[in-house]
């Protein structure tokens, strides 16, 4: 069953208001806190990793026909991270029934798409490192942004809709199969991790 939410209802006339001068901003409800409360980090931090998936859907675009069910799977990332970038702004009891958040729906396709991507992928026997591709590298650093919002959520315990937390834990899953299928796709070589390539090893 689909779950429809309210439209945006904003006016943004002008981007700077002075009001946030002194340390402080609004939440959804209308409360001001200062701008290092952990609400304010878990969805800034949200903010974040939505500005990185979208470096990766330009490179994905730029890429063309190998990569571009990606890019198009990136471009629903972008609006379900803003999804929870709502709730997260929102206190519980001011969180209106249409109100665009995360819903069970999103960590579930996420997982179809792992499942699915990940079946033609060889196996693998170390660790990968970042890299080989701007690509790979760039789904990488969603990847840890990722795993750092999620941390973020859990320590703001009960505070945090269980439902975000669930949603970026397998969101970062779905990154990291995401940049070992995109190189796959390209034709790039992953790297492993080699522990005896580190300084101390070859003295």
């Amino acid at each position: 069953m689909s779950e429809k939410f309210d439209s945006p209802r904003l006016a943004i006339n002008r981007v700077y208001t002075r009001r946030g001068d002194a340390g402080q901003t609004s939440l959804v409800g209308g409360q001001r806190v200062a701008k290092d409360d952990i609400r304010i980090e878990a969805f800034g931090t949200t903010d974040e990793l939505n500005s990185f998936v979208g470096v990766a859907r330009e490179t994905a675009r730029e890429l063309g026909t190998p990569v571009a069910e990606l890019g198009s799977i990136l471009v629903r990332v972008q609006h379900e991270l803003f999804n929870a970038g709502s709730i997260l702004a929102t206190l519980p009891e001011d969180v209106h029934p249409k109100q665009a958040r995360i819903t069970g729906a999103e960590a579930e396709q996420l997982e179809r798409e792992m499942d699915r991507m990940n079946e033609g992928l060889p196996s693998l026997r170390s660790f990968v490192l970042p890299g080989g591709c701007r690509m790979n590298a760039e789904l990488h650093v969603c990847r840890t942004v990722c795993r750092r919002a999620e941390r973020i959520c859990v320590t703001m315990g009960a505070l945090a809709d269980p439902e975000v937390v669930r949603y970026l834990n397998r969101l970062s899953d779905a990154f990291f199969v995401w940049s070992r299928w995109a190189s796959w796709r390209l034709g790039i070589p992953e790297t492993l991790w080699e522990p005896n390539e580190a300084a101390a090893a070859r003295e």
